[in-house]
């Protein structure tokens, strides 16, 4: 059945030519918007969605969320906005940590103070388990996100609120990628530590639940689904039981186990996902 948050509505992904953006992209087109905006600053992924997905009610848009005069001229007239543009590879994040701060932190105050003054009606926007007790420049930038978004439904009509996912499996550059890249060069699998454990999701239910977060969200809460934590050792055995692979040791800014929440946020059991009431 069509959500009736999306029926007849424009919407505006940001990063929509990513992993995430362009399954969300085929999930919202079930739910008869009246039209998707791709925005994304990759040139050639916006060029290969295009070939790939001819629904009319699409519309390519190459810009940056750190271009704010571009994204507010992206965004005028949509009515939802799903923020999912990010740097997310943690060693490239800690190896450059200005670029993350702008994009991920910055770029968000972009995405609210747009949003605001474009009279958007709501406002999702993509965290992560990484933004709990961050160690690394990526974390701490996607607590920022985290914070930013939920104080800003202070400023007016608009709704803004997050939704915290782990590790999607079918994304670009991941664990299980990788696992396949290997074995397909007949190299030895790399391990960075046997004991490391994440929070799994594929792609499919995270669209799903976006969706689902557009229907429970009045403005302010961070939504996070219930996820199995899965060791990475049988995520790897269960892609390739005999494989040879070998211990590299943690990279920097690599937790050993990732949270949901911490235990200063109170989330609210709802079945299926916990609620964690902001602003």
């Amino acid at each position: 059945m069509a959500s009736k948050e999306i029926v007849d509505k424009t919407l505006l992904i940001t990063g929509g030519a990513g992993s995430l953006g362009k399954a969300l992209t085929l999930e919202l087109l079930k739910h008869s918007p009246q039209s998707i905006r791709i925005f994304d600053n990759s040139e050639f992924f916006q060029w290969e969605m295009q070939q790939k997905y001819t629904d009319p009610r699409l519309r390519f848009l190459i810009g940056d969320i750190r271009d704010k005069e571009r994204l507010s001229r992206a965004m005028n007239g949509a009515d939802i906005v799903i923020h999912a543009a990010a740097l997310k590879h943690v060693p490239l994040c800690e190896y450059n940590p200005i670029e993350a701060v702008t994009v991920n932190s910055l770029g968000s105050a972009n995405v609210i103070d747009c949003a605001i003054d474009n009279k958007a009606q709501k406002v999702i926007a993509i965290s992560s388990d990484k933004a709990v007790h961050p160690i690394n420049i990526y974390g701490a930038t996607k607590l920022v996100m985290e914070k930013l978004i939920v104080q800003a439904n202070v400023y007016g009509d608009t709704k803004f609120s997050c939704v915290r996912f782990g590790n999607f499996e079918e994304s670009r550059g991941n664990l299980v990628s990788l696992v396949y890249q290997q074995l397909e060069n007949g190299e030895p699998i790399t391990v960075t530590d046997k004991e490391m454990s994440r929070f799994w999701i594929t792609l499919d239910k995270v669209c799903e639940f976006i969706v689902q977060s557009l229907e429970i969200m009045k403005g302010g809460e961070i939504i996070i689904p219930k996820m199995p934590q899965k060791e990475i050792m049988d995520v790897i055995s269960s892609i390739a039981p005999n494989a040879l692979y070998k211990v590299i040791g943690r990279r920097q800014g690599e937790k050993l186990n990732e949270l949901l929440f911490s235990e200063d946020e109170n989330p609210v059991d709802c079945g299926s996902y916990h609620l964690i009431k902001g602003a």
